[in-house]
């Protein structure tokens, strides 16, 4: 939670857009993400014939999302955990090591009411 008024760490969401936004939400009670989170989608990271792209592709393309955020500052999270795995391991590819995993995500985040949530109606 107090990341929530430092922003000391960049936290990226690898659902979905309609997940993240709180549309189409299929798996938890509560739809939308971790006010400050940023999306990419876990699949943004493969070829078309399922792949992982190039380190340097990856690179460029986290770099951008990150800005001049190192990666040892931010921390990966998902529905439950399991797809930000790739964005770790896309980051490892890229030469961006250190990045951590929130393991709960977001079904953990979303179960506690008193917890914040955006949506696109936010």
């Amino acid at each position: 939670m107090r990341n929530l008024e430092t922003r000391e760490y960049t936290l990226i969401d690898a659902r979905s857009a309609g997940r993240y936004r709180g549309e189409n939400e299929t798996l938890d009670a509560v739809g939308g993400h971790i006010p400050g989170a940023l999306n990419r989608f876990f699949q943004d990271n493969l070829t078309s014939d399922g792949h992982f792209k190039s380190a340097p592709v990856l690179r460029d393309e986290f770099n951008v999302l990150l800005g001049d955020k190192p990666a040892q500052q931010v921390i990966l999270q998902c529905g439950s955990g399991v797809t930000a795995c790739l964005h770790a391991l896309a980051m490892e590819i890229a030469g961006l090591p250190g990045a951590m995993l929130y393991p709960g995500s977001w079904s953990e985040w979303c179960s506690d009411p008193e917890r914040p949530v955006v949506t696109a109606s936010s």
